[in-house]
């Protein structure tokens, strides 16, 4: 569920000979991004991962001129402790890789695999590893990105019919418009499909604005879903709410990031 900020890129020349720093990073074909950043919540395709508390994040990503790239990224989470009686899980973990490019004016394409990962222990029968493979569309400030889940979707599992969520599919619109004066408004729809289950189905969208302060970056967002009900319901008609608590209401997120 990574969701990194900001990319900016430091380069390390790997079994060069002794040049310049300056020559360095005009010649090596790699490079390595670090990203720091702090949110009032952690919201994955706009369901709350850590229940109204804040979360810190960050990751480093690996990429190559040809294209190539590999990354990890991680967070703390409460979902799966909240929800699934004895367990303990604090952590998400992803690691992903792929490779992207650009043709024709404007336009670039990104396809690659990710894995999220949530040590702990007491899950049971339960198990919230998930490998989704995704491709993704650019034109300047819009992208259209498609993902595929390999395994089952974060555990889920039809309660009625015992069907797993393997083929599941999220579909994400996200512009990030550069207005000037360090300022970037951001736009997204996205749809999670989940397969076999379509009470867990639902859109999410979110609006907002990042401000580039130069030593990082403010974000305030505006994030909102379908998934949300009345959680004074039955639980299992209601997959997003875990303890009374609605992880798919709309709520306002702040977030600062910095590059590392």
């Amino acid at each position: 569920m990574r969701k990194s900020l900001l990319a900016v890129s430091t380069v390390a020349a790997l079994g060069a000979p002794m040049i310049t720093s300056a020559q360095q990073a005009a010649t090596s074909p790699y490079t390595f991004t670090g990203n720091v950043s702090l949110a009032s919540e952690y919201l994955y395709r706009g369901i709350a991962q850590t229940r109204g508390k804040p979360a810190i994040q960050g990751g480093f990503d690996f990429g190559h001129s040809s294209g190539f790239y590999l990354g990890t990224w991680g967070s703390n989470i409460s979902w799966i402790s909240d929800s699934v009686p004895g367990s303990s899980a604090s952590m998400e973990w992803d690691v992903y890789g792929g490779y992207k490019g650009t043709f024709a004016k404007d336009f670039g394409y990104d396809v690659g695999a990710l894995t999220y990962i949530y040590p702990g222990t007491g899950f049971g029968s339960f198990d919230p590893n998930t490998t989704e493979i995704y491709g993704a569309l650019s034109w300047k400030w819009l992208t259209a990105k498609y993902s595929y889940s390999v395994t089952k979707l974060f555990g889920w599992v039809n309660p009625t019919t015992n069907e797993d969520s393997k083929g599941s599919g999220y579909f994400d619109l996200t512009g990030n418009y550069d207005v000037g004066s360090g300022f970037t408004l951001v736009g997204h729809i996205g749809y999670q499909d989940v397969r076999h289950y379509g009470d867990a189905s639902y859109t999410d969208w979110k609006l907002g604005v990042n401000k580039d302060l130069g030593f990082g970056t403010l974000g305030l967002f505006y994030s909102d879903t379908n998934a949300n009900a009345d959680c004074g319901g039955v639980a299992s008609q209601n997959p997003y709410c875990i303890n009374n608590y609605d992880l798919g209401k709309g709520r306002v997120l702040v977030t600062f990031g910095k590059t590392l």
